[in-house]
């Protein structure tokens, strides 16, 4: 569906601000889900529900190498089998292409463990499973590379692209080796992040319907509008021909911003077939083959004065991209060390090397995470250098400019107040008692701050409102509720707008067919995209109310009032009516309005900051990190549903345990496969890891970035979470740990390493000493 005219619609821009002061109902309330009950009984449908009459399964057949030619694929053995209807090689798919790099979509030349060769399609999965078993596929392998370390270096084997290969990217300002130079305190440090899994709880996949000319596709994503561009432009269709569903999803996390192969080989199965086909992943193939974090190797080094006022940063970093390049959300390594702190000097060199290794992807914060670690790490290590509190270190080099723009950040002491309520929350100026001698655990409390991109919309995005006519009310986008709660908080807007109870607001989306254009749900910019969208059409629905029933009632429109439930006129000669009323009075007639956001904040730099202690038990005997209680103080600005905020949190504060301390994708560099493709052996933090989450929450609208004044809250409780924990566990350690995660091994051996003996002992004797 495609917006009318600007000039017939209501823009963002024009709105009023819902200032701290607005008489609002819904907005704020913590009210439930308004999809509670259809995912509690069952009633959602996710794209692995779906099934159409007539529906086939279709299951990938995936490389054991690294890296190979395929030489042969005997498909006879594979169709021999009862109940299987055909087999897609990549001859069957000649023409089509994939990635960023336009290789093949089922490659002659396989370049990880898990890459996709063929897809048999059967009757059922059973068959399908059977047949793929039966594919007789002949390989010749050629030498790898999975280790991002010795990419590049001599002897390493040539890759795909390496003859077109990425030339670092460079950002920054000032002169930082004049600044590095002439500093009296310089710190220099290595540090690793480890590759982390997306593992959403719904694996990617789809449900393709081709019939005729026109391509239905159920699919989990977390852009249906850009499922539908990549797709209708890979298969040479025009967008009108190509529909993406996706009711509910359950989570995406980064990895579903684009379209993937189980999309496209589905689509090509079921134009083959004549029939419905389902291709989802298993969840060997979602480790493998779905997108991951990739894993950092960051060099870094700080200059600052005696009072711990930052002069200069220097950064070489070395990203770990995978096999191939997948479009969507970058990683953007470089952010947090451009844009968190008050410093003249800054220089960032990014290079992205290539492994035979899966694909990397946006993930949660994508590159904020990593550097955030860094970063915090040696701004801890700088607070213990001048003897400074960690937080009052932070203060002292506050920003209130994005100094690469120079521009003032929409809400410039949005940090300031996190630093404060995670304080008070946490009880960090309390007395801190440190070991624990009668059990003989360590313990420790660490800070850290961050920054992100939240409050940056990400327009432009579209929606209707319209009123029925007993009174009720229907909002459309093709906007899409990846499990954050979109639909209940668009609801809550809508109804505040025009004065009625959420109850009678239904709100339509995750349908290209259906709803006016909105954009992939990524970088937490969904809410402060769309709901300032569903704003304008609710303020632009009242106001061709109000036009339609003066036209009717044949009144000056200025004498007419619409409080929400009754339209009352200044006029002797109208009545008051109910909505149900006035609307059965303009019977046919539709009363609808659209809205829209086309752009974003010029004389000001949105952005939401915010900060994280973890409290942390460390067992010397056993190396065991335990998590015991995290705050975080998000600056989100408007919260417009505690309930579903407090929700992000849990879930935000979770993937920080992970990845601080279990999460790791571990290669065998030698046979150049994943040794834990699986939820067995991928340790992912489960209830029994988790601790007291505090959400210290701020609440404070940010009318600089939108009339709202709300800003976006999924990445940002994960953020700093891995480099407080970090920072925890020096504070009960006395060691530095250079690398995530904390895992029992590396903490042993630090601890070992640091008493010189070789076994765990005593962490407090000096100040010095890393791992």
């Amino acid at each position: 569906m495609s917006a009318p005219d600007a000039s017939a619609e209501t823009s963002a821009a024009d709105l009023d601000e819902w200032t701290p002061e607005a008489d609002l109902d819904a907005v704020g309330s913590s009210i439930e889900r308004i999809d509670a009950v259809d995912k509690v009984t069952g009633r959602a449908r996710y794209t692995s529900d779906v099934s159409l009459p007539g529906q086939l399964t279709g299951v990938i057949v995936r490389s054991p190498h690294p890296h190979a030619e395929v030489t042969s694929i005997d498909r006879d053995a594979a169709l021999a089998v009862d109940g299987v209807i055909d087999v897609l090689t990549a001859d069957e798919v000649d023409g089509i292409e994939w990635y960023a790099d336009d290789a093949p979509l089922l490659p002659g030349t396989v370049r990880f463990v898990g890459d996709e060769v063929a897809v048999v399609v059967g009757v059922s999965g059973t068959a399908a499973e059977l047949g793929a078993q039966r594919l007789a596929v002949e390989y010749r392998t050629i030498d790898f590379l999975t280790d991002a370390t010795l990419a590049g270096t001599d002897g390493a084997p040539d890759l795909l692209g390496d003859e077109e290969a990425d030339e670092p990217e460079e950002d920054g300002r000032g002169d930082v080796d004049a600044a590095i130079d002439d500093a009296e305190i310089v710190l220099e440090a290595t540090y690793r992040t480890p590759v982390q899994v997306h593992n959403a709880l719904e694996p990617h996949g789809s449900v393709a319907d081709w019939r005729g000319d026109t391509l239905t596709l159920h699919t989990s994503t977390q852009g249906v509008n850009d499922v539908r561009e990549q797709m209708a432009s890979r298969l040479g269709l025009d967008h009108n021909h190509v529909r993406v569903v996706s009711e509910y999803i359950g989570g995406g996390f980064g990895a579903k911003q684009v379209a993937w192969k189980p999309t496209m080989l589905a689509a090509l199965a079921s134009r083959r077939t004549g029939r419905p086909v389902k291709v989802m992943n298993e969840r060997r193939g979602e480790n493998l083959a779905a997108g991951k974090r990739n894993g950092t190797v960051q060099t870094v080094r700080l200059a600052a004065d005696p009072d711990g006022r930052l002069l200069a940063i220097d950064v070489e970093a070395r990203a770990d991209r995978g096999a191939y390049s997948v479009p969507g959300e970058a990683s953007a390594l470089s952010g947090p060390y451009l844009h968190l702190y008050r410093c003249e000097n800054v220089r960032t060199r990014v290079t992205r090397v290539r492994t035979d290794t899966g694909p990397s992807v946006a993930f949660r914060a994508p590159g904020y995470v990593e550097s955030t670690f860094v970063l915090e790490s040696m701004m801890d290590d700088l607070a213990r250098r001048v003897d400074v509190d960690p937080i009052e270190l932070r203060r002292r080099n506050h920003s209130a400019r994005d100094q690469q723009q120079d521009l003032e950040w929409s809400h410039p002491d949005g940090i300031l107040r996190s630093y404060e309520r995670v304080s008070e929350e946490s009880g960090w100026d309390e007395d801190d008692a440190g070991g624990d001698g009668a059990t003989g655990v360590l313990r420790g409390r660490g800070f850290a701050a961050h920054d992100w991109m939240a409050a940056t919309a990400m327009p432009p995005g579209h929606a209707s409102v319209e009123f029925n006519f007993d009174g009720s009310i229907h909002v459309s986008t093709s906007s899409q509720d990846i499990g954050t709660g979109t639909r209940t908080v668009l609801s809550q807007v809508v109804a505040d707008e025009i004065g009625v109870d959420v109850s009678t607001v239904r709100l339509s989306l995750g349908d290209t067919s259906t709803g006016p254009p909105a954009p992939t749900s990524a970088g937490s910019t969904t809410t402060p995209t769309m709901a300032p969208a569903v704003r304008a059409a609710a303020v632009d629905a009242v106001d061709n109310l109000l036009a339609a029933a003066a036209e009717h009632l044949e009144v000056d429109v200025a004498t007419l009032v619409f409080d929400g439930s009754h339209l009352r006129s200044s006029s002797d000669d109208v009545d008051d009516m109910t909505l149900a009323e006035i609307l059965d009075e303009l019977s046919p007639r539709m009363v609808h309005g659209w809205g829209s956001r086309v752009g974003t904040a010029e004389d000001v730099s949105p952005r939401a900051q915010g900060s994280a202690v973890a409290e942390v038990i460390v067992d010397p005997l056993t190396g065991e990190v335990r998590v015991t209680a995290v705050t975080v103080a998000p600056d989100c600005g408007r919260i417009l549903n505690r309930r579903l905020a407090d929700s992000q949190v849990l879930g935000g504060v979770t993937q920080g345990i992970g990845f601080a301390l279990t999460e790791e994708q571990v290669v065998d560099h030698r046979l150049g496969i994943v040794v834990n493709p699986d939820l067995d052996e991928y340790l992912l933090p489960t209830v029994s890891d988790l601790c007291d989450v505090r959400h210290a929450a701020i609440d404070i609208p940010d009318l600089r970035a939108n009339a709202l004044g709300t800003k976006g809250i999924g990445e940002l409780p994960l953020i700093a979470v891995p480099a407080a924990i970090a920072n925890a566990v020096h504070d009960a350690t006395g060691v530095r740990f250079h690398e995530l995660p904390l895992t029992r091994r590396r903490v042993l051996e630090a601890l070992a390493e640091r008493t010189g003996t070789g076994v765990p002992g005593s962490p407090h004797d000096d100040e010095g000493g890393a791992s």
